[in-house]
């Protein structure tokens, strides 16, 4: 016998685990609300931006191809600027307590709209600390990529800056527990299809008619405890 599941079934199986629903939904969130305020180490980040140019004698005699040479260097500045040849200079400055890839990993290099502009950003759970790495980062670069790309023509246009209130970048405690509802969402309406797919248990008699493809043609009441007692009562008048 095929079995079919009807919009009423799923809305009656949904009313009927609304609870289940609704306490698996709460319990994402407020889990996912005491992992992200009480457990995840919030993390800042300082951003600076570099212009990088290739060694020039006359600014007005830039040409369109040299232009494009640039872009096409972009990504070479950029593993440069995570190397170890600028980073344990920077270790070795700032006395960080960190290896050159370790440091790599908390550093992320973009570059917007193909532009010459390279921005460098540092992650940190210490505010000052990023800013100061950034910052020492952009310098060392300015200093060394004259002698490691021949390139003489490199500005550093927005230092980061330090902050008395930064936010932090991570977590995003609002996008989490939002997640949260989601997954538990959706958690809970599947558990609460599992109960009622494993729930096979005769309780209506259209219950009878689905398990038996028969018509029900007739019903027993139930007899209530008190109705058996009435008559009992009678008697012994």
């Amino acid at each position: 016998m095929e079995e079919t599941i009807s919009l009423q079934d799923i809305f009656h199986t949904l009313k009927k685990r609304v609870g289940l629903i609704v306490s698996t939904t709460v319990a994402a969130i407020i889990i996912a609300a005491v992992i992200s305020f009480f457990m995840l180490t919030p993390m800042y980040q300082a951003t600076t931006q570099i212009l990088v140019n290739q060694q020039n004698t006359q600014a007005q005699q830039v040409t369109t191809s040299e232009i494009q040479t640039n872009l096409q260097l972009i990504n070479t500045y950029s593993e440069i600027i995570k190397s170890p040849a600028i980073l344990d200079i920077v270790v070795d400055e700032l006395d960080l307590d960190l290896t050159a890839a370790q440091l790599a990993g908390k550093i992320a290099v973009s570059n917007a709209n193909n532009s010459q502009i390279v921005s460098v950003s540092v992650q940190d759970a210490n505010h000052a600390v990023a800013t100061d790495v950034v910052n020492t980062i952009a310098n060392v670069f300015k200093e060394e990529v004259t002698d490691l790309m021949n390139v003489d023509n490199v500005n550093i246009l927005s230092p980061a800056m330090h902050s008395e209130n930064p936010a932090p970048v991570s977590p995003n405690k609002t996008l989490n527990m939002a997640i949260a509802a989601v997954l538990g969402l959706m958690v809970g309406v599947g558990i609460a299809f599992l109960l009622e797919y494993l729930d096979t248990t005769v309780k209506t008699e259209k219950d009878i008619e689905d398990l038996l493809d028969l018509p029900v043609i007739g019903l027993v009441s139930p007899i209530v405890e008190k109705d058996l007692q009435q008559p009992a009562a009678r008697r012994r008048r």
